[in-house]
């Protein structure tokens, strides 16, 4: 979302989700005031709204699958909401559409928008995090933006996959103080991108991430 758009959102979303959805944030202070990846687990679509709260209202924008909601009522809402979110599209059976991804990503963050990522690449269904891809990873090593880890927790409950919406005031949020890995940048910076080194430091970097987010997870849970 460009910034008109994420301030007119905050706007009209802000407080519904503080009422309804949000009952604790954590860490908030841990909010960069510039750019950076938010990295999230991912439990529901009830995510997007949690993330674009804790983005707005800076502009910000997700990466967002194409592969699914491809006919009737929801291939319409899901180019709806893409439209107006400014969402990266991803074909995540496609090679050459993550590469167009990860570029357009990078652009939009050098440009000054704050990022949503769900490394697992996908809702997990059962609520057990599954492990992340290096999407994240790689976005970071292209463009030094920070990463912010997060945690969420109540979403699923709130609008289960395939289930109907519940409001209930039950999301909690732990955020953790941003990730730089300047020294995995500087050896990126050196090596093939299509190189098995680059991928290999890439997916190093992403069990940081990963780590971080379980880590996070755990202090929500206890």
């Amino acid at each position: 979302m460009n910034s008109f758009v994420a301030t007119i959102s905050k706007m009209i979303l802000g407080k519904p989700i503080e009422k309804w959805m949000i009952k604790e944030i954590s860490g908030r202070e841990n909010i960069p005031k510039g750019g950076f990846i938010l990295v999230s687990n991912h439990l529901s679509h009830a995510d997007w709204f949690v993330s674009g709260y804790l983005c707005a209202p800076k502009k910000f924008v997700f990466i967002g699958q194409t592969d699914q909601y491809n006919t009737g009522v929801n291939a319409i809402w899901r180019r709806l909401i893409y439209w107006w979110a400014s969402t990266i599209p991803i074909d995540r059976k496609s090679d050459e559409s993550k590469k167009r991804a990860i570029a357009k990503a990078v652009a939009m963050i050098e440009g000054g928008y704050r990022l949503i990522v769900y490394p697992e690449g996908g809702r997990a269904y059962d609520g057990v995090m599954r492990r992340f891809k290096p999407g994240a990873a790689m976005l970071h090593l292209e463009s030094g933006a920070p990463i912010l880890p997060a945690a969420f927790l109540g979403t699923r409950e709130i609008l289960p996959p395939h289930g109907k919406i519940k409001i209930k005031k039950i999301v909690r949020v732990n955020v953790g103080q941003p990730l730089d890995f300047p020294k995995e940048r500087e050896i990126a910076a050196k090596l093939d991108k299509h190189s098995q080194a680059y991928h290999g430091l890439c997916a190093d970097v992403s069990k940081k991430i990963e780590d971080e987010v379980r880590r996070l997870a755990a202090q929500i849970k206890n």
